[in-house]
């Protein structure tokens, strides 16, 4: 045993092998005393775990002692691997596999040189070494065009240069599946949101009052108080669009909002509740 080895139980799963594969790869050996093939697995996962230094953690479950575990991952044969990154199993096989085989089913859970310069360059750019995060980002993609990690970081610094088309364009690229889609999703949201401010509040809420049924007015108004974060407002007025003319701009009031929903993240109580205002105005 080994500080890259732990022993894992039902009760710390959930933090020790999900939350912490958010930050190492996690390798999960579904094991039991009695099993033969266990007892060639075991030894060799154990020394490719010292072997890796903390690239990955093992982390052993004993299926005697943790039955409900071994049922909540559908475990009926033995030895049975899991791995783990990003909070979400990435690969798997069950059987005593050779030395050759094992290595290979590492180098699909374990990061790739692209995924790790990405997270170099989130670090650096945590630091505030931007230049120094870019070309890290931009390496990163020249190894894998497709590396979200990457893609996502590489729009962050262009938005925050308000560089907005092309951060836009690299949070298109990011994989539906992927892990950081939602974080991709609210920045996409924030950056639109915020391209349609600037306009003067005080004469857009005159005009409105001499006015009620320009539409446009109420619209441009409910952008600028999105886009200066009150998004109280902002979403009452898109609701008001929406319930006048839900065909408006092409249905812009309702995306707008949705960009909204999405800036706020889920569970929002503010997002919550026009949403279903939302539904209540779509579907009467």
């Amino acid at each position: 045993m080994s500080e890259w080895i732990v022993d894992i139980s039902e009760s710390d799963f959930e933090q020790s092998v999900v939350e912490r594969s958010k930050h190492v790869p996690i390798i999960v050996d579904f094991w039991a005393p009695w099993c033969g093939p266990c007892r060639t697995l075991s030894p060799l996962l154990e020394r490719l775990a010292n072997e890796h230094a903390g690239a990955f953690i093992l982390a052993k479950v004993n299926v005697d002692r943790n039955p409900n575990l071994a049922a909540a991952f559908g475990v009926r044969s033995i030895p049975m691997v899991l791995g783990l990154r990003e909070g979400r199993v990435v690969a798997e096989f069950v059987g005593a596999l050779p030395e050759s085989e094992v290595r290979e089913f590492l180098t699909r859970v374990l990061p790739s040189a692209s995924d790790q310069l990405a997270r170099r360059g989130q670090q650096l750019y945590g630091e505030g070494r931007a230049s120094e995060a870019e070309a890290a980002f931009r390496q990163a993609l020249e190894l894998d065009a497709r590396c979200d990690r990457a893609l996502l970081g590489l729009a962050a610094l262009l938005a925050d240069r308000r560089a907005d088309r092309e951060a836009l364009d690299l949070l298109d690229r990011v994989a539906p599946t992927s892990p950081v889609r939602q974080d991709a999703d609210r920045l996409a949201a924030e950056i639109r949101i915020r391209q349609v401010g600037g306009t003067d509040e005080t004469a857009l809420r005159a005009k409105l009052s001499a006015n009620p049924s320009d539409i446009e007015t109420r619209f441009a108004l409910a952008q600028t108080l999105a886009a200066n974060g009150r998004y109280d407002e902002a979403l009452r007025e898109y609701l008001e669009i929406v319930t006048r003319d839900r065909n408006f701009r092409d249905d812009a009031a309702r995306r707008a909002m949705l960009d909204v929903f999405e800036l706020l993240g889920p569970g929002n109580e503010l997002a919550e509740r026009y949403r279903s205002e939302l539904a209540k105005v779509l579907f009467r």
